[in-house]
């Protein structure tokens, strides 16, 4: 009985919660939630952050591919670049060579003075000295030495990446192309005048010129390339075209001088040479007679009188001088044909032992090529 009535007084001993144990027992089943809560949302965010870093991982090796394609192409572009440094030093070399020689052409023309030829002897003078050697009363020697000095100051500007009016490294280049190009065409023009016009003579000057102005040129196409230069072959072709035709006008043009001269009537007159000669001026002027040398001029031709001023008045008379015009010079009047079995291009012309040399002549220098040797004649 004492068992029954504990057992059955049981369910009326549990007591009722407070107030107080009901809001424990609410947090701690919040806290439970919210750990859970905390735990599913950690989870659910470990993918992301994963997503995330394999992005990252993803975006670095695109970044090393890009930056392993990109190297190439640095490499590319940097091998144009040192290309281009050796090609703009080859062009300051060879345009600073070019500007030497034709400085000291130009000189010599300033001054009138007869050039060292170290090959084909005195024959460099026949050239230099001739109708062909100025264009539109420009020396060709002054026109060279800006064309060279222009092409080297752009080259070494080039090569220190400083162009002058703000212009850059591509308008620069095709500055350079341009020059170059109508160098080359003009040497080539001259290498045509020189073996169709001085048959048998040697220009050492003229060969060497050229021979810088193709190097410049082939040099400059090579640095654009291929594709570039196709691109460029036609502004190339107008550049070549402008350079015939302004050489060709120029040197056409010195023939209405004649003609124009056709319209005077100038009579036959000789000028009065009054130097007198000395010893050596006689020896020589004997020596070219004795050899079959002949002189031939115009009355008219100041520089006829001139070369024979050199000799002076007494040896003068001594020449063997061929007169082209010795019936003055009228409208329709040819010139005589000796003269013009010579093939005559200006006035002086001397023929000494078959070679023909044009313009006035040093008596030094005809000495030489006549083989004169004055045995101490002063």
């Amino acid at each position: 009985m004492a068992y029954s009535a504990t057992l059955f007084s049981l369910p009326f001993s549990f007591q009722r919660p407070s107030a107080r144990q009901l809001l424990s027992l609410f947090h701690h089943r919040y806290d439970s939630f919210k750990h859970r809560k905390d735990s599913v949302r950690r989870l659910s965010l470990v993918p992301v952050f994963c997503l995330s870093d394999g992005a990252n991982q993803d975006t670095e090796p695109q970044a090393e591919s890009t930056s392993s394609a990109s190297s190439p192409s640095s490499l590319s572009s940097s091998s144009p670049s040192i290309s281009s440094n050796s090609t703009y030093n080859l062009c300051a070399a060879s345009g600073g060579i070019g500007f030497v020689e034709t400085a000291y052409l130009s000189y010599l023309k300033l001054t009138d003075s007869a050039a060292f030829c170290p090959i084909g002897g005195g024959s460099c003078d026949n050239v230099l000295n001739s109708d062909y050697a100025a264009v539109f009363g420009v020396p060709l020697p002054v026109i060279g030495m800006a064309a060279y000095g222009l092409v080297g100051a752009i080259s070494l500007q080039l090569a220190a990446k400083k162009l002058p009016f703000g212009i850059d490294e591509s308008d620069g280049r095709l500055v350079l192309l341009g020059t170059t190009t109508s160098m080359a065409a003009a040497s080539a023009y001259f290498l045509y005048i020189l073996n169709t016009k001085f048959p048998g003579i040697s220009c050492s000057y003229c060969l060497v010129s050229a021979l810088l102005s193709f190097t410049l040129f082939f040099v400059t196409l090579k640095d654009f390339g291929l594709q570039e230069s196709m691109r460029r072959l036609g502004s190339q072709i107008i550049i070549a075209g402008v350079v015939f035709i302004t050489l060709s006008t120029s040197y056409n043009g010195s023939l209405p001088v004649s003609q124009s001269a056709a319209e005077l009537d100038l009579p036959y007159f000789e000028t009065e040479l009054t130097k007198p000669s000395s010893p050596l001026a006689i020896s020589l002027a004997r020596h070219l007679q004795s050899i079959g040398a002949k002189m031939y001029g115009a009355f008219w031709c100041s520089h006829c009188v001139e070369q024979k001023e050199m000799f002076g008045r007494e040896a003068a008379k001594l020449l063997d001088y061929v007169e082209c015009f010795p019936n003055g010079y009228h409208k329709g009047t040819k010139i005589e044909k000796a003269c013009s079995e010579v093939g005559i291009e200006g006035f002086p012309t001397w023929v000494i032992n078959g070679q023909v040399l044009s313009g006035e002549k040093e008596l030094s220098e005809l000495a030489e090529i006549s083989g004169f040797e004055p045995d101490g004649i002063s």
